[in-house]
């Protein structure tokens, strides 16, 4: 790295070296050539050699020489070089008066010489000037119409500054698709030039541009080059913008471990600075990730902390994305009086931030829109080949001119307020339309997200219902069978028609009788705590090998009943979760492997340890699930199939297996193939997870 950062020394070195050679000859050069068009060209080119190295005083000197002997030898393109130059010069200044009328004494020329290429750089730096103002519109009618002739021509060093201009302003008026067009243009510029410093910022926009349009595989690999072209004294404050974002982007793919190694990287580096802007994106994936996680207590801290930070520095966009996540973070926590305030919040900033930006730009220039020469846009001046001698203070001849030129001056003076009068009514007039139009629009938005809501609910309210008629009348015909039975039974037993051998015979089909009635009861209980979402998980560390063992027995009956082998393979391990809730889940998936089983099947039991985790696998042999049903399972729909012997089932045994295990840090999922078989995994913590912050 050191030889690197050496030879990139020698090289600027030498290339600087090599500028003041060129200079020194040029001088020299123009020291010994007559007062001719020959010496203005070889000035011009000093000129641009110290306009390159913003040495604006010793060009203006050469430019005022320059422009001086143009004017006497009559060289119009001497003199069109040097208005430009000096324009340039004005706008490096800051002078935009001076540096306007400059380009369109500049421009009348070029376009009196008919030189497409001065027209274009002139356009071009019109542009550039007015997107540095925030004139966006404007400065991307002039850049544009530039554009083609600086392709055609490639003009590099022009191409590279307008490329990289026009993408900011499409940027700054949210063209997301332009900007990212345009900074890609620019960044292969840069790359080509080894100009570090703009292909960062390329890097840096185009990550997040993608970002913007959800492409946050592109957004990371921008990011990624960005981190790695970094060095020297920027890379700290590189990296302090960088990690926040970048652990952003991974929470789009859930990937929580990489989002949260990024996210806490940016948090260290960015804690003790005094500028909070990056800090405030920090707290914000924080809170989004802990979410996420259900770390609903540690979320809340770190997205109040954001939103305090976000109002202090007037940060609209984050301050949005806060408002966003606390009204999801209080529809998690069922505070949903306070989710309402926040999505009112929300809206209300959202609304004044689109209402800006269709002020700023009422319209997005396209290219074919535009005229090449702008002549109708700007002005151009009469061009004049010989110099305008400056008035002199002489008194006029005739005495009556002065009192013409005074009823002519008072004249145009009273027109001038006829005129602004009428258009400041228009321009009132406007503002009071605009402004009865904006709170209509107002109105109807909030009217649409009310109806939107209630729709909401009611759909909600009607699938709900629909699930609760039909779980009912499954449960009650289900256990009206089961309880018929069992009663039944007892009947016999009161009544003394049984013999032993018959009680003995009839015994496994009243245990299976009452196991499904069990399962159903605990079915039925599970759904209605999580409609309530009262299910509190109480979590203690149990050998997972005791359970297995003890669900194990209470289906051997049956298994035997229907010609299905159960081979239990488990080993003493320990898991860290809420015993009964395992045990409902062990039940269910033996339930489901039984009842989709045929005889001669196999059900097989087994656990293992993989990364810290306890997982534990129920394995047949039966009929399997296709690929289109799969995608049901685990779903709140009441998803259901018969079993072999047509035995039926309420459909909320998986999808309450999953809530369960959620609850406890938990996952489940399926491989099955139809016809084969399938195998349902349940992994549980071996030990308590420790929160990540």
């Amino acid at each position: 790295m050191r030889k690197i950062i050496t030879i990139l020394l020698l090289l600027t070195i030498g290339y600087g070296f090599a500028q003041t050679n060129d200079l020194d000859s040029l001088s020299i050069k123009l020291a010994y050539q007559d007062q001719d068009s020959l010496k203005v060209n070889t000035s011009l080119k000093v000129i641009k050699l110290l306009y390159g190295q913003n040495d604006f005083d010793k060009a203006l000197q050469h430019i005022i020489l320059s422009e001086k002997l143009s004017t006497q030898i009559d060289y119009h393109i001497g003199i069109a070089e040097t208005s430009y130059y000096k324009a340039l010069i004005y706008a490096e200044r800051g002078d935009y008066i001076n540096a306007v009328s400059g380009y369109q004494k500049s421009k009348a020329l070029y376009s009196k010489l008919n030189n497409v290429v001065g027209i274009a750089k002139v356009n071009n730096s019109i542009g550039l000037l007015e997107i540095k103002r925030g004139n966006y519109a404007k400065g991307l009618r002039y850049a544009l119409s530039a554009i083609e002739v600086l392709e055609k021509h490639n003009l590099i060093t022009e191409l590279k500054l307008a490329y990289s201009h026009l993408a900011k302003a499409y940027y700054n008026i949210n063209a997301t698709d332009q900007a990212i067009t345009y900074y890609l243009k620019a960044l292969e510029i840069q790359e080509q030039l080894n100009d570090t410093n703009g292909a960062s910022e390329s890097y840096s926009y185009l990550a997040e541009l993608f970002s913007d349009r959800k492409e946050h595989r592109k957004a990371i690999e921008y990011y990624q080059k960005l981190i790695n072209t970094s060095n020297g004294e920027d890379r700290d404050s590189i990296l302090r913008r960088v990690y926040p974002k970048l652990g952003g982007e991974y929470l789009k793919f859930n990937d929580y471990k990489t989002a949260t190694k990024y996210l806490v990287r940016g948090y260290n580096l960015n804690i003790r600075r005094k500028d909070k802007s990056d800090l405030l994106i920090t707290l914000n994936h924080l809170g989004e990730l802990n979410i996420a996680q259900k770390r609903l207590v540690l979320a809340e801290k770190q997205l109040l902390e954001a939103g305090t930070i976000a109002k202090k520095t007037d940060n609209k966009k984050q301050l949005l994305r806060h408002y966003k996540l606390m009204k999801a973070l209080d529809s998690t926590k069922n505070r949903f009086d306070r989710a309402f305030a926040w999505q009112r919040e929300y809206y209300k900033l959202k609304n004044e931030q689109d209402k800006n930006l269709v002020k700023a730009n009422l319209k997005i220039p396209e290219p074919e829109e535009l005229d090449t020469n702008l002549e109708k846009t700007v002005p151009t001046l009469k061009t004049q080949t010989k110099p305008v001698p400056e008035k002199t203070n002489a008194l006029p001849q005739n005495n009556d001119k002065p009192n013409r030129f005074k009823l002519i001056f008072y004249a145009l003076l009273a027109a001038l307020m006829v005129v602004s009068t009428f258009l400041i009514l228009i321009y009132l007039k406007r503002n009071n339309t605009i402004k009865y139009t904006q709170e209509l629009e107002e109105k109807n938005l909030k009217i649409q997200l009310q109806n939107q809501a209630y729709q909401e609910q009611t759909e909600h309210l009607k699938n709900a219902n629909n699930v609760k008629d039909k779980l009912f009348s499954i449960v009650s015909h289900d256990l009206k069978d089961s309880l018929s039975s069992i009663n039944g039974f007892i009947d016999l037993l009161r009544d003394g028609s049984l013999s032993r051998e018959e009680f003995d015979n009839l015994i496994p089909e009243l245990s299976e009788n009452a196991n499904s009635a069990s399962l159903l009861l605990f079915n039925l209980l599970n759904w209605s705590k999580s409609q309530m979402q009262s299910l509190e998980p109480k979590p203690t560390l149990f050998d997972i090998q005791e359970v297995l063992e003890d669900k194990v027995k209470l289906i051997e009956q049956r298994t035997e009943n229907k010609g299905i082998t159960l081979i239990n393979r488990s080993k003493r391990d320990f898991a860290y979760a809420d015993k009964s809730m395992f045990e409902i889940i062990i039940q269910n998936l033996l339930a489901n492997a039984l009842k989709f089983s045929r005889a001669g099947d196999t059900i097989t039991i087994s656990n293992r340890i993989s990364n810290g985790n306890c997982i534990v696998s129920v394995a047949d042999t039966g009929i399997g699930i296709s690929k289109e049903n799969t995608k049901k399972l685990f779903k709140n729909n009441t998803f259901t199939t018969l079993g072999t012997l047509n035995e039926k089932g309420t459909g909320l045994g998986l999808s309450i297996c999953k809530e369960l295990i959620e609850l406890n840090n938990g996952k489940i999922w399926v491989d099955s193939t139809l016809g084969a078989g399938s195998t349902f995994y349940v992994q549980l913590p071996k030990s308590k997870p420790v929160p990540t912050t």
